[in-house]
């Protein structure tokens, strides 16, 4: 394997290892997966707190189906509520609700806690860096 390829190989099991960390976490202690956390910050940061159903497996990186069932989850819990598209009454809006602001809100320190553990633990930090301030952007 070339050197690029044994680099590549050792940030793609570094980025799995801290996710699952992650999920392990935002799981034991709020019930809830770390694809759900970082839906539920999508839709804090989108205007109106709210998304197409598209646009949040966009956001995601998830198909269709997925984010369906992924929203089907935070609707039981009662974090995100449907809404129809005023304009389009085929558009599906995913809404977060003051529950799940307040869900988000509790369990973001110790995901970003465990987020600065897990990248120091695995060497992640000089990287990160390093890649973003190469591309002009502070890390």
């Amino acid at each position: 394997m070339s050197a690029r390829g044994d680099l590549w190989l050792r940030l793609v099991q570094s980025v799995a290892t801290v996710e699952a960390e992650l999920g392990r976490i935002l799981q034991d202690q709020y019930g809830i997966g770390l694809s759900d956390y970082r839906a539920l910050e999508a839709l804090e940061r989108a205007p109106k707190s709210e998304l197409r159903m598209q646009e949040l497996a966009a956001h995601l990186q998830l198909n269709q189906s997925s984010v369906s069932r992924m929203v089907e989850r935070l609707e039981r819990s009662g974090l995100t509520i449907r809404d129809l598209c005023p304009d389009d009454k085929r558009g599906v809006y995913t809404v977060l609700t003051d529950k799940g602001r307040a869900h988000l809100t509790a369990a973001r320190p110790d995901y970003e806690k465990a987020l600065e553990a897990a990248i120091a633990k695995h060497g992640g930090g000089d990287a990160l860096a390093a890649a973003f301030a190469s591309a002009g952007q502070a890390a």
